[in-house]
């Protein structure tokens, strides 16, 4: 497996990785995959990262901005999604470890995500790379007419914004 950086041109794969995450009910609030251009706006230019296996994709990993306002220009929201005949086989470890590690070298301070309680594989894969758990947001969004609670996960970075 190797990772290599995330192009326009892997957008069907990432995208059908991405719509396999929906179906599940347990990734995202999200009820069906944007278009290349809506995601494309929505995710930094930065640290967009893909897991390869002999030439098929079968993982990536993306920031979203938190904020417009300056002061938080150093925190970005992760999105991770493993295909689903991958999971399990340490890929969503390999690319939070090098999501953490660009993220770092583009002078990001803080990664948050914000994660569904019933996820438990996803937590524990944050967990795992060190975030912690900062709280739960109760009824934070609907998802097919049901209120959602998520769970708000942090990591600070030991190496940037520590002045």
């Amino acid at each position: 497996m190797k990772i290599i950086p995330l192009l326009p041109t892997h957008w069907n794969a990432v995208k059908e990785i991405y719509e396999e995450g929906i179906a599940t009910g347990n990734a995202t609030f999200e009820t069906a995959a944007p278009s290349w251009e809506q995601w494309n706006a929505s995710h930094l230019f930065i640290c967009r990262l893909l897991a390869v296996e002999k030439e098929d994709i079968i993982g990536w990993a993306a920031l979203s901005k938190v904020s417009e306002r300056c002061a938080y220009d150093g925190v970005a929201e992760v999105s991770l999604y493993i295909k689903s005949t991958a999971r399990g086989k340490g890929i969503g470890t390999a690319l939070l470890a090098e999501l953490i590690k660009e993220s770092e070298a583009n002078n990001l301070w803080t990664l948050t995500a914000g994660i569904f309680p019933e996820n438990a594989h996803s937590l524990h894969l944050h967990q795992k790379a060190g975030f912690r758990i900062l709280g739960r947001r109760e009824k934070i969004g609907k998802l097919n007419g049901a209120w959602r609670d998520t769970l708000l996960l942090e990591l600070r970075s030991v190496k940037v914004g520590r002045d």
